[in-house]
């Protein structure tokens, strides 16, 4: 329990998310839901708390003529639906997206998904079907192919044509792919969708010789996930160790003994050149010449925003859409999560983080109804790799010294990451949760 900004906060030692300990609304995600109250009272010294929850008061009803439009159905537009109800938003609510599964937990497609030895394994589900129904929320299985930013209005790969009064661009982004020889043989994956996951799965066995490229978080949270699977695994990574530049040396040593300890091998200071086979991936060609053994190829180099249906003077430099604090592109359009290009003590960002979407998105919901939108909090995500976890909380700023207190090599450590003038723009740390609980709620390097 926290105090910061005058709240007394409750924080979530696993994913962060904290609330009120005196109303238990919810502060930041990436829960959705606020905490229930109950009647609580001190009758001889003994504490009685009632079984039934305290009823809350229900909001206004605002904007009932209106329609809301979510393009994309993650975490963000997820997290907006939710948003919009709670605040008292009686419209109409779109959710438009081309999955016609559940929208989900993406980010458990490479922490457990991949690696559950249930052959029918699906990421879980972010809200049940029956709550759509109950928060009359409109599922549209299609894609946006064009918003016109001046009058609002979305074609859709349908042909249908929609004019709604706000919209939250939420379509977050695609795997990057590499543009190789053979990326096209079958047996060449990347990781971005359940049907993803699915693929790779029904192909995975003991016997199975996997390469990924790539040693970044996606690859190696599915280099653990595949290892577990039994099958052999081959790190492709152009540097020396995975994470260097976000979580610095010491921490990269110790992630790439953990996966070596596993029976990962792990190959540095190399490019993929051609991927060889004659329907099927059959080995993997590096820089050098020399070739591995591959019955699966698994790219995982990144995410690029999908942002085709925007008018190319939309886009910026880093690939996003610019916003203001109220994350508005343009009157009455919105945008969060992967393409959502924020501003943060002078410099554009964009972050790839589940809980950050999520803040986001609450943030353009509540502009949506004219009340006051909050604050972005400092982005925090984290990485589950066999048993060991590592959090990170702060802006991807570059590091001049890293100061760790505790054994990296026991992954019980905190490391805090300071810029050339001694402040600290990051910490992250493994075996330390009420630690990070604080800095969570604390931390500010603005």
């Amino acid at each position: 329990m926290q105090i910061a900004s005058g709240d007394v906060q409750l924080v979530c030692p696993w994913h962060k998310a904290s609330f009120s300990a005196e109303t238990g609304r919810l502060i930041e995600p990436p829960a959705l839901d606020p905490l229930a109250r109950y009647p609580v009272e001190i009758h001889d010294g003994r504490v009685l708390v009632g079984k039934v929850a305290i009823k809350r008061d229900a909001p206004e009803p605002k904007q009932a003529d209106q329609t809301v439009a979510l393009i994309g159905a993650g975490a963000a537009a997820i997290a907006a639906a939710v948003t919009l109800r709670e605040e008292g938003y009686a419209g109409r609510i779109l959710l438009i997206g081309p999955e016609k599964e559940l929208p989900y937990d993406r980010t458990a497609l490479s922490k457990m998904t991949l690696g559950n030895p249930d052959p029918g394994a699906t990421p879980p589900a972010l809200r049940p079907e029956a709550w759509y129904r109950e928060q009359r929320i409109e599922r549209v299985i299609d894609r946006v192919v064009k918003l016109d930013v001046e009058t609002r209005k979305l074609t859709l790969e349908s042909g249908s044509e929609l004019n709604p009064d706000h919209v939250l661009l939420a379509t977050g982004a695609g795997a990057r792919s590499i543009d190789i020889p053979g990326v096209e043989l079958s047996g060449v994956h990347t990781l971005r969708s359940a049907e993803d996951a699915r693929a790779i799965i029904a192909t995975v066995s003991e016997n199975t010789s996997v390469v990924v490229i790539g040693a970044g978080f996606i690859g190696m949270e599915a280099a653990a996930a595949l290892r577990k699977r039994g099958a052999g695994v081959t790190v492709l990574s152009k540097s020396e160790l995975p994470f260097q530049a976000q979580l610095g040396r010491d921490v990269g040593v110790e992630m790439r003994s953990l996966h070596e300890s596993k029976g990962v091998a792990f190959v540095p200071f190399c490019s993929a050149k051609a991927i060889k086979g004659a329907e099927r991936v059959e080995s993997v060609t590096l820089d050098d010449g020399s070739e591995i053994k591959a019955d699966l190829v698994l790219i995982g180099i990144g995410a690029q925003p999908v942002v085709d249906y925007l008018p190319g003077h939309l886009v910026s430099e880093n690939g996003g859409v610019e916003v203001d604090d109220a994350m508005r592109v343009a009157p009455q359009i919105y945008a969060a999560g992967d393409i959502a290009s924020v501003l943060h003590d002078g410099e554009r960002y964009r972050i790839e983080h589940w809980r950050t979407a999520q803040s986001q998105a609450c943030i353009a919901a509540r502009a949506m109804l004219g009340l006051t939108p909050g604050t972005l909090s400092t982005p925090w995500f984290w990485t589950q790799q066999y048993d060991r976890k590592i959090e990170h909380l702060g802006w991807p700023r570059k590091f001049a010294q890293v100061n760790i207190d505790g054994d990296p090599k026991r992954f019980d450590f905190t490391a805090r990451y300071l810029a050339e003038d001694g402040k600290i723009v990051g910490i992250a740390a493994a075996g330390r949760p009420k630690e990070m609980c604080e800095a969570a709620v604390t931390f500010d390097d603005a």
